[in-house]
């Protein structure tokens, strides 16, 4: 019995410490900014680097892909929670074939930025971006949010009650506790968890036209949670389901068509 009692309290005592180490040290878990996922892709497009203003002793790196503001709309693009701008190189030279300006942010904490990266600090790195495309000249009606992954948390946070463009979310998540429930589910994940993203539960307070894009093999982000969230956004909403992608690798003629029939329905 005594033995019994000591395997049981090393068991309790291991569920403990990882725990309190999940819960001390999650941001770590959620944010990658050192990882690279898509090295030596060649750039072909022009741009401008800009630094952005977020915080007093804080300024994002961020390419500005200029073509004509009051002609075009303008992309204002939220990269995911791994690696810098160069990991969305292949993504740009794509985009930027497109009749659309670009502004790419990288959030505080990513490609050299100072700062570190939380739930509250993202949105304002987000808001203070549109300040800033507002300051060109670009108004909110011409302005497409564009999330990717980690980047729809905050493309739908900021989309709520407010008259952009549109917005596309590129394998979204129903909320970071709902995908966490699915990597630790030995975890009380509601009540650990400090970054939330709840996307299900903001979506529907967009009333803008919306396109979630979703492969149906993505181990990373599940399908199921990209289906979920177009059903209860509100119309106009499109989507691009890609039978063949994983984590939206194939930035191929199928997708880009898609952006351009959804950008065709905001000119």
């Amino acid at each position: 019995m005594k033995y019994l009692y000591l395997a049981l309290s090393s068991i309790v005592l291991a569920y403990i410490i990882i725990v309190l180490f999940t819960y001390l040290y999650q941001r770590k878990l959620l944010y990658h900014p050192s990882e690279n996922n898509y090295t030596g892709d060649e750039i072909q497009f022009e741009y401008k680097e800009v630094l952005i203003e977020v915080d007093k002793d804080i300024k994002l790196k961020s390419w500005f892909l200029e073509k004509d503001l009051k002609k075009n709309k303008t992309i204002l693009y939220f990269h995911g929670n791994a690696g810098d701008l160069t990991n969305r190189v292949h993504k740009l030279n794509e985009l930027n074939k497109l009749d659309v300006n670009i502004l790419i942010i990288s959030w505080r904490g990513f490609s050299g930025n100072p700062g570190k990266p939380t739930e509250k600090k993202l949105y304002n790195d987000a808001r203070k971006s549109v300040e800033w495309l507002n300051k060109a000249g670009v108004i909110n009606k011409n302005i497409i949010l564009y999330g990717e992954s980690l980047g729809t948390g905050v493309a739908t946070e900021l989309g709520q009650n407010n008259s952009f463009a549109g917005i596309v979310l590129e394998s979204p998540f129903t909320s970071i506790a709902d995908a966490a429930k699915i990597y630790y589910p030995y975890l009380p994940i509601d009540l650990l968890i400090k970054d939330r993203y709840d996307s299900l539960k903001k979506i529907k307070n967009i009333n803008v036209p919306i396109l979630v894009m979703h492969g149906k093999k993505d181990d990373v982000v599940p399908f199921k949670m990209g289906v979920k969230l177009f059903d209860n956004a509100n119309q106009p909403k499109f989507s691009y389901f890609s039978d063949t992608d994983d984590h939206m690798m194939e930035f191929n003629d199928q997708l880009i068509n898609s952006l351009k029939k959804f950008l065709g329905f905001n000119t």
